[in-house]
């Protein structure tokens, strides 16, 4: 089979030939491109006429994979498929598989340094002995003991819990389903409304999706107790950018987020942009050197798996 990687996937050279000498020494032929493009025209012609390809997280039109006439199957580099035409694969019966899981503990641990930040003051410390200053007005909060509101109880989402809890939080959570394994943990199930208004800390873990875009508002945010922090390493549009600025510059709340409407850097006039009681982060939660490797790992599985007649991570 020919199987094309159309953009880089982040890792070395050694670890992308350990990886591709699998698939070569069955016979497979392996393209790999070390650069990004977004032309459709230039895509179309990458793709060829591949059974296979790899992308991570940049788009895949529809009109590459009808262009592809025998594309069977694309491996995504990404935990979301938004980025793929679904309807266009539906179409052709390509299938799909992602790399659902490889960042869970990554994206978890940001969270719980982004609330460390928040509570212990470590990035206005910094500041502080490198402009010459000391500790005034630095005095912190302890985690140990504090409620965590999780809001999405998926896999990272509990990993998250799961860390909090070591450092002796108490667990709430709202999530359209209730998982067993949130249960199990610890986590108390609850309204969205209660959940804002009972945690000291709120730590979002949705996807995007219609339903979720804005789904903490100003009235959730509003519902917060004085003093309360909310951690954002989704996406950006789950919070209501405004309102969460608002916020902050009344001092009502901390925050701490790792995504926006569109990655940094940020246009000047972005409204989170010089607010204080904020720690920002530039969409780096799912990106350790850990996570990617082991994202471009579940890629080549996913081929393998799917070449055997027993597809993972089957998205499609």
């Amino acid at each position: 089979m020919k199987i094309v990687l159309m953009e880089p996937l982040g890792i070395s050279q050694e670890t992308l030939s350990a990886l591709s000498e699998k698939l070569t020494a069955e016979g497979h032929t392996f393209t790999a491109y070390d650069t990004v493009t977004t032309d459709t025209q230039e895509l179309i012609e990458r793709a060829g006429d591949a059974e296979v390809l790899i992308i991570a997280n940049h788009p895949l039109p529809g009109d590459v994979i009808r262009a592809d006439e025998n594309l069977k199957m694309i491996s995504v580099a990404f935990v979301g498929i938004d980025h793929v035409d679904v309807e266009a694969c539906k179409e052709k019966g390509v299938l799909i598989s992602n790399t659902g899981g490889y960042c869970n503990d990554a994206v978890a641990e940001l969270a719980v340094g982004l609330t460390l930040d928040c509570l212990r003051n470590i990035t206005a410390g910094d500041a502080s002995v490198q402009a010459g200053g000391g500790k005034a007005g630095l005095q912190g909060h302890e985690l140990a003991g504090k409620t965590v509101g999780i809001v999405g109880t998926g896999a990272i989402g509990c990993r998250t819990a799961e860390i909090f809890k070591v450092f002796g939080c108490k667990l709430i959570g709202y999530s359209r389903s209730e998982k067993p394994q949130a249960k199990e943990m610890g986590i108390e199930y609850m309204s969205l409304k209660d959940v804002m208004a009972k945690a000291d800390i709120v730590s979002v873990h949705t996807p995007l999706t219609p339903e979720t875009r804005g789904l903490i508002g100003a009235e959730e945010i509003g519902a917060m107790k004085q003093g309360g922090i909310l951690i954002n390493t989704s996406r950006g549009p789950v919070v209501d950018t405004d309102a969460l600025a608002a916020a902050l510059k009344e001092g009502r709340i901390k925050a701490g987020t790792d995504v926006f409407e569109k990655d940094p850097p940020l246009p000047e006039d972005h409204p989170l942009l010089g607010v204080p009681n904020l720690v920002c982060t530039p969409h780096v939660g799912f990106d350790t050197r850990e996570s990617i490797d082991r994202r471009a790992e579940m890629v080549f599985e996913n081929i393998t798996e799917w070449m055997n007649g027993t597809p993972v991570r089957k998205m499609l």
